[in-house]
């Protein structure tokens, strides 16, 4: 085979990763190593990284004889992507160690890569070091340093990057707003965005999701509506925002306007849809979102896989919900906790493990959500044994010490299978308080297994977080009433008419051609 020059080389590496053939521009690499320069070992760990092979662009990264400062941004890009943080910092200090110097892309990659994780701490030292190699920051720096003192809780700070920043665009604006929002300032965001010299679709956005995250749903509607343009993201983020607070139906007329506006879905899009279909349990419209996701042609990645799994199997279709997983070419931890949380919720607490038992054996390592969705299961199926091995293999086998959510479940499961006095027991010997969930949860089993002794002790303890709550009125005057002692039922109705107590009421979901109420 003829030896390709190093220009030749370069773009025909290119163009192969460009059009998804990341193979073939390997055994190009390969084949001419005369002909490679810094320039083609950075495209080939670029591809590798584009195309979710980290190890083997990793392992590139080690062999190059040279690197320049695009290699290290390269590398740095990859680890942000596949969120390691620690790696990040790790290659970050290698990089200034062999007297490589950062530039503002660097910079900007390492900050973005620390939020929302513990290395947030060392955003100040960047922001320092930045003055001392480069004291005029771009507008591209400093946003992402706007971002990291929000981050922090660092107001201070963060009008000061904005200050001190020359040369301000529109994108500076907008990180401003959005730091504002993450403060939860809402009114100082408000007025920098009243101030702006010029505004585009992401500041409005901006200020739309800063409501949101703000719980102030009827101000990011009036944003919204007086949006004289929107795009995908926009209408994305209000429907996003009503299935956030519960608001399913309003959810779904929105994106019934949505689509009458010519706007055309992405997966973002018809994930929240999906979701607002869950939440309101109307199957009919979620085989009509599902069909036409099907039609416009869009990839059925893992995201939205798992939330048409999740749909169906939150809308009674736990059949419909296996078969889209079944059919999943890729699975992440968050499909496996969908479908084994869907076969606890159904009560299929076989099926639940034995999903359990087959994504262990994947290699899959399971979370704190996993093992929520597995204790519930077991409380669901009165598996007592089965959940204590659980339970206690949390910590032994996958280094995961129980939260309280996983405390309620087990008290759920001795409570259903009435084994109450160790309910109460490992009540008593919970590293933490107990919330008003675990509380109920010792209540209604009292109630259903008509315990007094135990349910007295659960009535005293949830009364302590919130007095006078309907559950315990309600479970002692049934368990009164069971035993006959009608005085005390009585007593207890006048005390609940007293302080004003009213019944919990239960409710339901009808719908009727295609309109939930």
């Amino acid at each position: 085979m003829t030896t390709l020059s190093t220009a030749n080389l370069n773009y025909t590496i290119n163009c192969s990763i460009r059009n998804g053939n990341i193979n073939y521009a390997r055994k190009l690499f390969d084949q001419n190593p005369a002909s490679r320069n810094v320039v083609s070992w950075n495209s080939i760990v670029s591809g590798c990284i584009r195309h979710n092979q980290m190890q083997h662009a990793q392992e590139m990264f080690d062999k190059m004889p040279v690197r320049d400062v695009v290699s290290w941004n390269t590398m740095l890009s990859g680890l942000h992507k596949i969120e390691k943080p620690e790696q990040v910092y790790q290659c970050f200090l290698q990089m200034t160690r062999v007297g490589e110097r950062p530039d503002e892309f660097t910079f900007s990659t390492v900050i973005t890569a620390f939020l929302n994780t513990t290395y947030n701490v060392l955003i100040p030292q960047l922001h320092g070091l930045l003055l001392c190699l480069a004291p005029s920051s771009s507008v591209f720096v400093a946003s992402a340093l706007m971002r990291g003192y929000a981050d922090l809780g660092d107001c201070k700070s963060l009008c000061g990057v904005f200050d001190e920043t020359f040369i301000k665009d529109v994108t500076t604006w907008n990180a401003l707003i959005l730091g504002y929002m993450d403060l939860g300032l809402t009114g100082e965001a408000r007025r920098v965005f009243e101030m702006m010299p010029e505004r585009n679709i992401i500041s409005w956005t901006t200020l739309v999701n800063g409501y949101i995250k703000n719980k102030n749903l009827n101000e990011a509607l009036a944003i919204f509506n007086s949006m004289r343009e929107r795009n995908v993201i926009s209408w994305t983020a209000m429907i996003k925002g009503y299935v956030r607070y519960g608001k399913f139906v309003y959810a779904l007329e929105l994106f019934l306007l949505m689509l009458n506006s010519k706007m055309r879905p992405n997966h973002f899009t018809f994930s929240s849809v999906l979701d607002a279909c869950a939440g309101c349990s109307s199957l009919s419209v979620g085989n009509q979102v599902h069909s036409f996701i099907l039609k416009s042609g869009i990839h059925l990645d893992v995201v939205l896989s798992t939330s048409i799994v999740n749909m169906y199997a939150k809308c009674g279709d736990i059949k419909a919900a296996f078969c889209i997983f079944e059919s999943m070419e890729k699975k992440n931890l968050v499909s496996w906790n969908s479908i084994i949380g869907s076969y606890a919720r159904h009560g299929l607490a076989k099926r639940a493990l034995e999903e359990f038992d087959r994504m262990m054996k994947g290699g899959v390592k399971p979370n704190r959500i996993t093992y929520v969705n597995v204790l519930s299961a077991c409380a669901h199926g009165g598996l007592v044994e089965e959940g204590e091995r659980h339970f206690n293999s949390m910590k032994t086998k996958c280094g995961i010490h129980a939260g309280l959510e996983h405390y309620t479940c087990m008290v759920d499961l001795y409570g259903r299978a009435g084994q109450l006095k160790k309910a109460e027991k490992l009540i008593k010997e919970m590293p933490f308080e107990p919330d008003a969930v675990v509380w109920g949860a010792l209540i209604g089993a009292c109630g259903l297994h008509s315990c007094l002794e135990v349910g007295e002790f659960a009535a005293g303890g949830l009364c302590k977080l919130e007095q006078g709550h309907p559950a315990v009125f309600s479970m002692l005057s049934k368990i009164h009433g069971e035993k006959g002692v009608w005085s005390s039922v009585i007593e207890i109705r006048r005390m609940m008419k007293e302080s004003h107590t009213k019944k919990q009421k239960a409710g339901s979901w009808v719908e009727s051609r295609s309109v939930v109420c």
